[in-house]
């Protein structure tokens, strides 16, 4: 394949951008100004510069929407359970499993885990930072090694695999175009061998800091920590207390329902017809329906005005968090062959980055263990913006040019993905959503990162020759 100016270019902004994310800094405006300048250059024509850039943010829109409205869903249904205080009620009877701190470190990170995977770490930490960091600090566990957990479980092992709702893996398999579902099934395995480690060096490390009941310094620690955000709604029943006892039962039963029966459609049943975005529909159909019952438990007629006020709250959190990721997907379908031809408005689309990697295949890590730590490498850069979905486009395509007889792209493309979120998502930098563990918690965002540091980067490292030896 002879390289093109087009090549080139697209080559030169990929760098570019890699080196904007090093440096801590947005990458949204070299991805448009680069999909602009190439689609240019390719077209020979400045108009299709300018349709290019439109056309680039609206199929990335197209294919990653579903991923805004499952957030959109969850967000609003924790909004609406913490109207009723059902989302106090749900967690209560963890907190008498927390006897001293030792036991307190893993149950916080075992709950945190299981809340993340299905409401995601950001919009999960304030319940879990007002409700059980407290119990855990009584019990002797220090803040910081209570936020050490949390964000370990919930903005690392969680978020990584992000199985339940699916967003990451999605990224991943769109620019690489292979089956979310398998991408998933071997994120979720490296989520908890990188996470596993993690969280058992961390104890390892920190366990002598853990302090007795009846220390004194657990009253210090408690008095930093920050509350949760309480419902600005009036309520409109009369049996708030039973609805919130109705739901504080029906909320977790009904997702747990929803679990085991998508285990059981994959593993059991020839169709596996709930997997990838049709997995994702079917929990964000449940959440709505519960959003809905709650909604109407909490305000009755006012509900009308309710749901579309936790809806609407739940779409800003949704852009807010995913917003960018359209047009930095955007420039990276721009070098896949199979969204390249929509965005420039031609039959056959130019396989700008595949030809890029193929022609310099000499030079890239033949080896099954040097290209999946080539790919990990090339995730914790792309996480460095802060926000560990960014990156995920290009990380998947990098994964299906790097594929080898030795190694699939579903597991270069999950490894890429375990880099990008554990850095990004929000354990090992402090620009990112670390910011608001540490701020729960009442302790220093750069002691965090310290902390988190050496657990995660062993766990990561642990995790992809795990993949490469054992997957």
């Amino acid at each position: 394949m002879e390289l093109t100016i087009s090549h080139l270019l697209y080559g030169l902004f990929t760098l570019l951008i890699i080196i904007t994310m090093i440096f801590r800094k947005g990458v949204v405006l070299p991805t448009i100004l680069g999909t602009f300048i190439i689609a240019w250059v390719y077209k020979g024509n400045i108009i299709d510069g300018f349709t290019a850039i439109f056309n680039a943010n609206l199929v990335a829109a197209q294919e990653l929407f579903s991923i805004f409205l499952i957030i959109t869903f969850m967000l609003a249904l924790l909004h609406s359970l913490r109207d009723l205080g059902a989302d106090k009620r749900m967690i209560q009877p963890i907190q008498k499993l927390m006897v001293n701190g030792h036991v307190s470190f893993f149950v916080l990170a075992a709950v945190t885990y299981i809340i993340s995977l299905f409401f995601w770490p950001t919009p999960a930490v304030p319940l879990i930072c007002a409700l059980l960091v407290p119990a855990a600090v009584r019990a002797g566990l220090p803040a910081i090694i209570a936020a050490v957990a949390i964000a370990i479980a919930g903005q690392g092992m969680a978020l990584s695999s992000d199985y339940i709702v699916q967003v990451a893996p999605s990224l991943s398999a769109a620019s690489a175009g292979i089956d979310t579902a398998v991408v998933a099934d071997k994120a979720f395995i490296m989520s908890l061998i990188a996470g596993g480690t993690a969280i058992l060096l961390a104890y390892l490390f920190y366990r002598k800091s853990i302090r007795s009941p009846n220390d004194p310094l657990n009253e210090a620690d408690l008095q930093t920590l920050h509350a949760s955000e309480t419902s600005v709604n009036k309520v409109r029943t009369a049996n708030l207390n039973t609805w919130s006892k109705i739901f504080a039962i029906l909320v977790p039963l009904s997702l747990l329902i929803v679990v085991i029966y998508m285990m059981y459609n994959k593993l059991f049943t020839a169709g596996g017809d709930l997997v990838g975005g049709d997995g994702a529909a079917f929990v964000g159909g449940v959440a709505a329906i519960l959003l809905l019952l709650s909604t109407v438990a909490f305000g009755k007629h006012h509900a009308l005005d309710y749901i579309s006020n936790h809806i609407t709250d739940g779409f800003v959190f949704a852009f807010k968090a995913m917003g960018p990721v359209i047009p930095i997907a955007g420039f990276f379908f721009l070098g896949s062959p199979d969204f390249s031809g929509s965005i420039l408005g031609v039959e056959e689309g130019p396989a700008l980055l595949f030809d890029l990697v193929t022609s310099t295949q000499e030079f890239l890590p033949q080896s099954a263990l040097l290209a999946g730590l080539s790919l990990l490498v090339i995730g914790i850069i792309t996480g460095l913006d802060g926000s560990g979905f960014s990156g995920l486009p290009l990380t998947g395509a990098l994964a299906a040019s790097l594929e080898t007889g030795s190694i699939d792209v579903e597991t270069l493309a999950a490894i890429g993905q375990m880099g990008a979120i554990w850095t990004g998502g929000g354990t090992i930098i402090a620009w990112s959503s670390l910011i608001a563990i540490a701020g729960f918690c009442g302790v220093s965002v750069m002691d965090l990162v310290r902390k988190n540091f050496f657990p995660v980067i062993i766990g990561l490292i642990v995790m992809t020759f795990a993949a490469v030896f054992l997957l």
